[in-house]
């Protein structure tokens, strides 16, 4: 049985990130991946959703009606579905038609073996995939995630759609109903009615975005009620059922959904289903701040698997971490300023948390750079802790709140003080001086 230095299962953006690294470094990388080398991302989930979601900003932005309000469109346009097609080809072209043979290739040529298919561990160091053993130093668990499919009755016999199938496909349903109200469950709803399809969003929670602060949720649902998306929040999906071939969804506040498509937005569940975990008495994966699995010996984990803040960059940044560490350049993992951004138009970005002691919202409406765009604008939240006198959070929503968000990122970071962050200029005119605005009251308000 040939022994490797790494083996790697999982394909996606954190394993590819650390076997290439390691293979360049003269480590002999096994990759064992079933499915799409490179991952979701880049081929049915961020790449091919951000183009959509670029298109349906143009197309909204072409087809505004002023005397209704900048933030209104016409439903009724692209008949034909010719805006839509356009839109689906740019996307298929973005996300390089789902073809992953380019990343595959690279991969292999940075001195990568990759087999394509699942392995699974069979005993501490060994792994068989496509019928092969192969032993290992040390293992590196990359898997990935899964849509998650939520427990409502009758929902096997009705048209549904995960977000990856959504976004593989170039059918443009009349009616959709979308079952969460989350990034996934927001983005895809906004990109869709502008379009032309009339969409229904249901989620259980009393707002949209419920794990952020109170204002993201309410003004994102603003905005999708005037793109024309009948929001429902605070209500379930009790039932479903097929009727004159459409689904019909049962709510729990007695009202009624009918559509044509039903898409599953309600969360993703890691990929850890015949991995072989039983092999290390474990039936989750757990890692520390160098992200070893704890309860196995020699592995590793990096990505969605790990259910530590899923997001590509932070899969990006777990893979950095165990590729260091493997290559005896420690380092340890540190999650205190991960940035979530939802990529709605206006969009939402968030990092830290929202439970400080002293908080500043700016109306980015008052921002210049608002005033010049013609802009809806949106809010900028900052929280910070009192003894301390340091940043713990910020929420953005408005034009450019996904590039806004670094400076705060860094601030919590690094942990700058207050008084400092107050004291640094920002560029006139850019969405960035409500920063100033807010962290000059804050630091008002530390005495």
């Amino acid at each position: 049985m040939e022994t490797l230095d790494v083996v790697v299962l999982g394909g996606g953006s954190a394993g590819e990130a650390v076997a290439r690294t390691l293979a360049e470094a003269g480590r002999s990388v096994l990759v064992a991946e079933p499915g799409l080398v490179g991952g979701s991302c880049a081929h049915v989930a961020c790449m091919p959703s951000k183009s959509l979601l670029r298109s349906a900003a143009v197309r909204r932005l072409v087809i505004r009606v002023p005397e209704l309000g900048a933030a209104s469109v016409r439903p009724d346009l692209d008949p034909d579905g010719a805006a839509w097609a356009v839109a689906v080809a740019r996307r298929d072209e973005v996300a390089e038609h789902r073809d992953d043979s380019g990343t595959a290739n690279a991969l292999e040529k940075a001195g990568v073996r990759l087999v394509r298919a699942r392995g699974r561990v069979t005993e501490p160091g060994v792994v068989l995939a496509d019928g092969t053993p192969y032993g290992y130093r040390d293992l590196v668990l990359a898997t990935g995630s899964s849509p998650a499919r939520p427990p409502v009755d009758g929902l096997d016999g009705v048209a549904t759609w995960t977000s990856d199938e959504a976004l593989s496909s170039a059918e443009r349903p009349a009616a959709l109903a979308i079952l969460g109200g989350g990034p996934v469950g927001c983005e895809l709803a906004q990109a869709y009615s502008a379009f032309g399809v009339a969409v229904t969003l249901i989620e259980a929670a009393d707002r949209l975005l419920a794990n952020e602060a109170d204002l993201v949720g309410d003004l994102v649902a603003a905005t999708l009620r005037g793109n024309g998306v009948d929001v429902r929040a605070g209500v379930t999906a009790d039932r479903a059922e097929a009727r004159d071939g459409r689904a019909v969804l049962a709510l729990g506040d007695g009202g009624e959904v009918v559509a044509d498509r039903v898409l599953l937005a309600t969360g993703r569940r890691p990929n850890t289903r015949d991995i072989g975990l039983d092999a290390f008495g474990i039936d989750t994966v757990r890692v520390d701040s160098r992200c070893a699995v704890e309860g196995a010996e020699h592995v590793w984990a990096a990505g969605d698997v790990t259910e530590v803040a899923p997001f590509t960059h932070t899969a990006a940044y777990q893979a950095w971490v165990v590729a260091g560490n493997l290559l005896g350049e420690p380092r340890y993992a540190d999650y205190s300023a991960i940035p979530r951004v939802v990529y709605t138009d206006p969009a939402v970005a968030c990092v830290g948390t929202d439970d400080g002691d002293l908080s500043a919202e700016v109306d980015l409406a008052e921002i210049a750079r608002a005033q010049a765009e013609g802009s809806d604008a949106g809010r900028l939240r900052l929280v910070a802790d009192r003894r301390s006198g340091l940043l713990t959070g910020a929420s953005i929503v408005g034009p450019h709140a996904d590039e806004m968000l670094a400076f705060a990122t860094l601030a919590i970071r690094a942990r700058v003080p207050l008084r400092l962050l107050a004291e640094v200029v920002q560029p006139f005119p850019t969405f960035c001086e409500a920063y100033q605005t807010a962290l000059r009251d804050l630091v008002e308000r530390l005495g």
